[in-house]
């Protein structure tokens, strides 16, 4: 007699499509990768004594400081021209806190096995990993900081040095996997042409101006 037809699922299992076999290549590549790229995750990893100083970058690129950092300058500046610029780095690290938030409840990607949770200041959605919140601010104040401050062209290269370090140390300390930051570098990047098409100004926005 006639075998009995396969249920539609375990056909698609004995004949996976190519791009579900390139998705799940990419998958296991990723995974390996930020694995052997993780030589900060703990004291005993082979790079384990710059431990702190991944952590200290860390929180370089952490959002509250950031936030706190650039309310301060807004509420001390006495420039319209300063605070027109503060105001709107404000509103893009305010956005880019939603952004990812909402990213990562949909995505829900657990963090990389080998991370430790000894995070700098984390709130629910933290213990997801996809994207890196950190690398996604990094590139948004690197071009942000780029475009509205006149620097020497050696700070300009610290600056996009800075962004890249604190995506690196993101692997390296085990919280993210390769292309969490990768994601997340490309969409702050991204994300800045969002706040420079949203730009407030005194004419665009001229109650926010008015409170300061």
């Amino acid at each position: 007699s006639a075998a009995a037809p396969l249920p539609e699922e375990d056909c698609m299992k004995l004949n996976p499509s190519f791009l579900g076999i390139a998705l799940s290549s990419l998958l296991a590549i990723d995974l390996w990768a930020s694995k052997r790229l993780g030589v900060c995750a703990g004291e005993g990893s082979a790079w384990g004594s710059a431990r702190p100083l991944m952590k200290v970058i860390e929180v370089s690129g952490h959002g509250i400081p950031w936030l706190l950092g650039t309310f301060y300058g807004l509420c001390q500046s006495d420039s319209s021209a300063a605070r027109e610029v503060l105001l709107n780095l404000l509103f893009a690290l305010l956005l880019d806190l939603v952004l990812v938030a909402v990213v990562k409840g949909i995505v829900k990607r657990r963090r990389p096995t080998h991370n430790k949770m000894d995070m700098f200041v984390t709130i629910s959605v933290d213990k997801y990993s996809f994207p890196s919140g950190h690398a996604t601010r990094a590139a948004l104040v690197c071009r942000f900081v780029l475009h509205h401050l006149v620097l020497a062209v050696p700070l300009r290269v610290l600056v996009v040095l800075w962004a890249l370090i604190v995506g690196v140390s993101r692997v390296m300390l085990g919280r993210h996997n390769v292309t969490d930051v990768l994601f997340g570098l490309l969409l702050g990047y991204a994300l800045y042409s969002v706040v420079e098409y949203c730009w407030l100004s005194p004419l665009s926005a001229p109650a926010l101006f008015a409170l300061w």
